[in-house]
């Protein structure tokens, strides 16, 4: 879609994993990992959403036995945000029929790797895959509709209870979980009523509408209602399609919550001036490099404002926060899972690496941005939460969707031209917490 992703850049190679995956296995052991989590691709292992296609599958097999061999457990994720074209075409995940669909792409995949894979995720970031896709229409299928996003987050979270039941009944031993992003999102003045309210529907949009019905069963009234407020057609489609023994279904037992952040938020209920006295606007949630029309992801956004606080700033301009990562884990270990074994699944940060005259590739603020988040994690694990893994984000470089490859989060540098890989100095201090295990 012309205008959709940075630069006009593609997936064709990317990093090349796929002819690749020997030597970043070898490259994961080098640095010490114990896990790697990866995803399947729904559009290679059944396009068209028809059969199965042995060679994507085959794929998966080979990788799953060279991380067996290397001593590396593999921790699996069905979704993270593809799907083949011809399912989009039927609707997407506005269409119910798609939980059908999905729950048969999970069992294919366990058919071939369940003898080897321990740990399944159903959906990553499905806030990303609903309201980022379907109503900004940032990613694809780069639609602007609430009403498709709201449809859509159902029909995701619907899905992953139907696959976490289907996946139970043929399998009772494998740990089961979802990944979902949050944040922490704080008032700029807990004694403002605008900016405190501010802060609730941000924090109801992005992280209750997806941990209320995983864990309570029931979605968030009062984003209902805020929603309602701008669109009360698209909340009555919505409620609709919520059929009363879909929230059973979402709401089955977890083995493991995964939480992916990056950052927090301050938030105002008032325009927040510039330097030259005018309002300016910070989003974290945007991407600038795109030509085309996209909305906000949030439905209720009148009257919310991102305050600026004069916290550092990464490649992607989102804050760095680690103390956020630390009040997130245990606020959620607290109030939704305190039976649920929690585990950071992603947590990285972009910026604009330089290689060194000696081939290195020196970034000292990657470097220093791992450290504390892990810090905030063991913080988190003193106060209480039950945090069992980190993972950082990611591996090598890699295609950032909508950015294309004008961001690097990776701890190895890939060159696209020649797809040679380079352990940056951030990469180099992993190994080193992992093999000292301490800060």
């Amino acid at each position: 879609m012309p205008g959709a992703v940075v630069n006009a850049d593609n997936g064709d190679v990317a990093c090349d994993h796929y002819h690749r995956y020997r030597d970043d296995v070898a490259l994961m052991k080098e640095l010490g990992l114990q896990t790697y989590r990866f995803s399947t691709s729904w559009s290679r292992v059944r396009p068209d959403g028809g059969a199965v296609n042995a060679a994507g599958i085959d794929f998966y097999e080979r990788l799953v036995d060279e991380l067996l061999a290397a001593d590396i457990v593999p921790w699996l994720t069905l979704h993270h945000w593809d799907m083949p074209q011809a399912l989009e075409d039927q609707g997407g995940w506005t269409n119910r029929d798609i939980v059908d669909r999905f729950v048969d792409y999970a069992l294919s995949v366990h058919d071939a790797l369940g003898d080897r894979v321990q740990h399944w995720t159903t959906m990553n970031e499905p806030w990303c895959s609903s309201f980022l896709s379907y109503t900004a229409g940032v990613h694809a299928p780069g639609r602007t509709s609430i009403r498709d996003g709201l449809l859509a987050s159902h029909h995701l979270l619907l899905s992953h209870g139907r696959a976490v039941q289907a996946l139970r009944e043929r399998a009772p031993e494998l740990d089961l979980g979802i990944t979902l992003n949050l944040t922490v999102a704080d008032a700029a003045d807990v004694a403002d009523p605008l900016d405190v309210d501010a802060a609730r529907r941000i924090d109801g949009q992005f992280n209750r509408w997806f941990l209320d019905p995983l864990f309570r069963g029931a979605y968030p009234a009062d984003i209902v209602r805020d929603i309602r407020k701008v669109d009360a057609a698209a909340v009555s489609a919505w409620q609709e399609a919520v059929r009363p023994e879909d929230l059973e279904a979402i709401s089955s037992p977890l083995d493991a919550l995964g939480i992916n952040y990056y950052h927090g938020e301050l938030l105002s209920g008032h325009p927040q001036p510039g330097p030259d006295g005018e309002p300016v606007e910070t989003n974290p949630h945007e991407t600038p490099g795109q030509q085309r029309r996209t909305a906000s992801p949030f439905p209720s956004d009148e009257g919310i404002h991102w305050v600026e606080r004069g916290l550092p700033r990464t490649g992607m301009g989102w804050e760095v926060q680690p103390e956020g990562l630390t009040r997130l884990l245990v606020r959620i270990g607290e109030e939704y899972a305190p039976e649920v074994p929690l585990y950071v699944t992603e947590n990285g940060v972009a910026y604009d690496d330089v290689v060194g005259d000696d081939g290195e590739v020196p970034d000292a603020e990657r470097t220093a941005f791992l450290r504390d988040h892990v810090a905030a994690t063991l913080d988190a694990v003193e106060q209480g939460a039950d945090v069992r893994g980190y993972f950082y984000w990611s591996l090598l470089d890699n295609y950032e969707w909508a950015w294309g490859y004008a961001k690097r989060f990776g701890i190895v540098r890939v060159d696209y031209d020649t797809q040679q890989r380079t352990i940056k100095q951030s990469g180099h201090e992993y190994a080193r917490i992992i093999a000292d295990r301490a800060i």
